[in-house]
């Protein structure tokens, strides 16, 4: 049994852990359901039922429904977005077990590809470096991915990390490439993110304006749909220059990038956002939950993303003054 609350447009935050997507699509076109299984896939949902999909209760998830539940209202059919605790039936950890069967499944693979392209013959096939270096590009990528669909941090991720992280030791990986452009062609960008912003891109907005670019512009958008135009740089969003990278948040990243990472009230910022965005308590910062609660209520609280980004930066600025004092309190 799964008890439901019905939701649409906003997130109704009480403790159920999961989301459903529960549609109808029209019997024609044909490719209709081929395309909303993929997207499906895309975003990570799991099949309970040939109609009936579940994430995990999430911001970013909730976001992935919605626009999945217009494409399909548009195309004719019917969706129903709803919020539920599951009461009988597969247990919570029985639904994160599914999530991470998958998440192992798509880890397995990258192992395997790192390892064929890691072979003693291929690393001594000197015809084969500019094919290496673009495969193994890809292979991070994949990577990445897929971490962004492990809502449950399964086994497989850190021996995929490895793996990969072997494969590119001596190549020029992406994030080689993000540092180059940080540190050469920032300068007036206009700033991308999707909507809906939270804790990741509240701070990660407040960091590049203070730190790294005073005159940066910022522009909030459709995730998944959207295409970088000329002068814009992407962070936080499907296929950003700047986002998660492996068990780092877009704020964590974006401090490395750009040589950030040696303030140490930065770095405690970052552990900050880390915790609220992953919730997995890896830093245990005694500010976080504080934090937290302040930037759920300026969420809840502000009309639109501009607004949002306005009321938080006085959060970031005094817990930066905070965090800078002699006196600051440190992590344990």
């Amino acid at each position: 049994m799964i008890r439901l609350r019905y939701f649409r447009n906003i997130l109704i935050m009480a403790p159920n852990p999961w989301l459903f997507l529960i549609h109808q699509l029209p019997l024609k076109p044909d490719y209709l359901r081929v395309k909303i299984r993929r997207r499906l896939q895309r975003i990570g949902a799991i099949a309970l039922k040939n109609s009936v999909y579940v994430l995990p209760n999430r911001e970013e998830t909730a976001e992935d429904f919605e626009w999945l539940l217009r494409e399909i209202e548009a195309e004719g059919g019917t969706a129903t977005l709803v919020e539920g605790l599951v009461l009988d039936g597969l247990s919570d950890g029985e639904m994160e077990g599914l999530f991470n069967a998958d998440r192992e499944r798509d880890y397995a693979e990258i192992i395997a590809d790192a390892r064929k392209l890691g072979t003693p013959e291929r690393a001594t096939d000197s015809s084969a470096d500019a094919p290496l270096s673009k495969e193994g590009a890809r292979l991070r990528a994949r990577l990445e991915e897929s971490g962004k669909l492990d809502f449950f941090r399964a086994a497989g991720r850190s021996s995929a990390e490895s793996a990969v992280h072997a494969l590119n030791s001596g190549d020029a990986s992406p994030g080689d490439t993000r540092i180059t452009r940080a540190k050469h062609d920032i300068k007036g960008k206009t700033w991308v993110t999707r909507e809906g912003i939270f804790v990741d891109r509240m701070s990660s907005a407040w960091l590049i304006k203070r730190f790294i670019d005073p005159t940066a512009k910022f522009k909030f958008v459709a995730a998944r749909t959207y295409k970088a135009a000329s002068g814009e740089l992407r962070f936080d969003m499907y296929r950003a220059e700047f986002t998660h990278e492996g068990e780092n948040c877009t704020f964590e990243t974006l401090l490395k990038s750009f040589g950030l990472d040696s303030d140490c009230a930065l770095v405690a910022i970052g552990e900050i956002v880390h915790d609220i965005d992953f919730k997995d308590d890896k830093f245990g910062r005694s500010q976080t939950p504080g934090v937290r609660a302040i930037l759920r209520g300026l969420a809840e609280s502000s009309p639109n993303d501009k607004a949002r980004l306005e009321a938080s930066r006085p959060v970031f600025d005094g817990l930066y003054a905070q965090l800078s004092s002699p006196g600051a309190p440190r992590r344990d």
